[in-house]
């Protein structure tokens, strides 16, 4: 088993009651069972959202490093989808 430390940390008495219901039920031993999945669920949803950051980091940048832009007239797009009948 890890290393374990003790903190202390206040949760609203919805929450509490969350936590007891769980392992009166059986679903967690103990409330610091219950608290050690949810600190896991963030860690894994905080690694994702970093993934997701750096992804979307390099989109921009290659779509920065691709080259300019040209220039978008909407009224002459309209136009041209007009005149092929859409």
């Amino acid at each position: 088993m890890p290393d374990i430390q003790k903190i202390s940390i206040a949760v609203t008495s919805d929450q509490l009651a969350a936590m007891r219901e769980a392992v009166e039920t059986g679903d967690y031993a103990t409330t610091s069972e219950v608290v050690r999945e949810a600190v896991r669920d963030w860690q894994l949803k905080r690694a994702q959202r970093q993934e997701e950051l750096a992804r979307l980091r390099h989109a921009w940048n290659e779509g920065k490093e691709s080259g300019g832009t040209a220039a978008f007239d909407i009224e002459r797009t309209i136009a041209a989808a007009k005149a092929r009948g859409r």
